[in-house]
């Protein structure tokens, strides 16, 4: 799960396990980071999150869930900056040792994903 500037550099990634969700990964990407605004998709709309980011101060540009009873508005301008991500994820299809996982140790898989970023 990575984090990253508005340019589009990558900041702080961590791995999960495979059966975990993304959401359970934010508290330490978030930790010691200064934001003014989060991305996410529909996944990151948890109540928790919303209520933590108002008190950083922080906007969340994050949609809302079909099922939450009162939808919340977003900015749909700043969501289109997602794609960014999603052009980051998409290009690790390209690196096959990382897209299927070869690696057997974290530290292996976390050096692959810098050095894909660095190219």
């Amino acid at each position: 799960m990575p984090s990253w500037t508005r340019s589009g550099n990558l900041v702080r990634f961590t791995i999960l396990p495979g059966q975990a969700h993304d959401l359970a990964a934010v508290p330490d990407l978030l930790e010691d980071i200064p934001f003014g605004t989060l991305i996410g998709d529909r996944a990151f709309d948890a109540d928790w999150l919303l209520e933590d980011l108002a008190r950083r101060g922080a906007e969340a540009v994050i949609p809302s869930r079909r099922n939450r009873k009162e939808p919340r508005e977003h900015d749909r301008e700043k969501y289109r900056w997602r794609h960014r991500i999603e052009n980051f994820s998409a290009g690790i299809k390209e690196f096959r040792a990382i897209a299927t996982r070869y690696d057997k140790t974290d530290e292996s898989f976390a050096a692959g994903i810098c050095r894909m970023k660095l190219k």
